[in-house]
């Protein structure tokens, strides 16, 4: 796969167009000409059948080839090089949000807003990138649609994987704690996805065993105006009010006036959550290629 600069992904589009359901395609049934009234005659069955997708337009082939650049650099991880999909990203050829699309005047709309409750960001492509996203998606062969592409993922360097891993990771992650004999666990492709989604959603779309990395839960910190601190557990959060479970159990919300009170939330997986606009697939394949080594 072609190095790029960005890499949006799990979750990528990710996760956006997952939210869809996926397109339960069925062939149209064969006409069968009338019976012959002849004794002995056969049913005489066309071999014409209505088209299994609907029918796009042609694109330029520079506009698909555009379209497949940033779709590697942009969709590969999660949704598969030949956009078959993978573990933290659905089929798009089977995706009816796809299938209806014209011109990338449907995609663009989950592109641009995402679903962030999903794990999926928006994202900073133009509309003509996203249309010739969608050439791209459009001009793959209507045939043998429903198979998973398989994804070479051990093709960094685990030298430079580890350096990245020292410099970005430790203040989270350590190779003899959460992470020990992580490679052992699950395949390349699974880390990959882990790498990028820090567990969130890197499941979303597949059965896996083991199963994912526990996740510490999102804590909140709630100062009142008298100056008392409330801390817990993080269970709702909306414009108008805060709730949250304390250490021993006890459930607390409070009402919300605008910065009042004031509220600091902390995610754990708030870094990987800001590295989705900005990994890069050589960074990517690195760290999966060391991770692969931590038996």
């Amino acid at each position: 796969m072609r190095g790029h600069s960005r890499y949006i992904g799990v979750l990528t589009f990710a996760l956006a167009i997952g939210s869809f359901a996926f397109a339960q395609q069925s062939a149209a049934k064969t006409p069968a000409h009338s019976q012959a009234k002849a004794k002995g005659a056969r049913h005489v069955v066309s071999h014409h059948r209505a088209p299994a997708y609907p029918p796009h337009p042609v694109s330029p082939p520079a506009e698909v080839a555009q379209g497949q650049r940033l779709f590697e650099g942009n969709c590969s991880f999660c949704h598969g090089t030949d956009a078959r999909g993978g573990e933290s990203g659905p089929n798009l050829l089977r995706a009816q949000v796809v299938l209806d699309d014209k011109k990338g005047e449907l995609i663009s709309r989950i592109v641009h807003h995402g679903f962030p409750d999903q794990g999926m960001p928006k994202f900073d492509l133009s509309d003509q990138e996203v249309a010739t996203i969608a050439a791209f998606l459009h001009s793959l062969p209507l045939a043998n649609r429903g198979a998973p592409g398989k994804l070479d993922t051990l093709v960094g360097i685990a030298a430079d994987g580890k350096a990245y891993f020292d410099h970005h990771c430790t203040t989270c992650h350590s190779v003899t704690r959460d992470l020990a004999g992580i490679g052992g666990k699950y395949d390349p492709k699974t880390l990959q996805n882990l790498i990028v989604s820090g567990g969130a959603q890197g499941f979303a779309y597949g059965r896996v065993e083991p199963a994912p990395p526990k996740i510490p839960p999102t804590t909140v910190t709630v100062t009142l105006p008298s100056g008392k601190i409330v801390e817990g557990k993080l269970d709702q959060l909306s414009a108008f009010v805060v709730g949250l479970t304390e250490s021993d159990g006890t459930y607390r919300s409070f009402a919300r006036n605008g910065a009042i009170p004031k509220i600091v939330v902390e995610n754990p997986l708030q870094w990987h959550c800001d590295m989705l606009p900005k990994w890069n697939d050589t960074d990517i394949h690195n760290l999966t290629s060391y991770l692969v080594t931590l038996k």
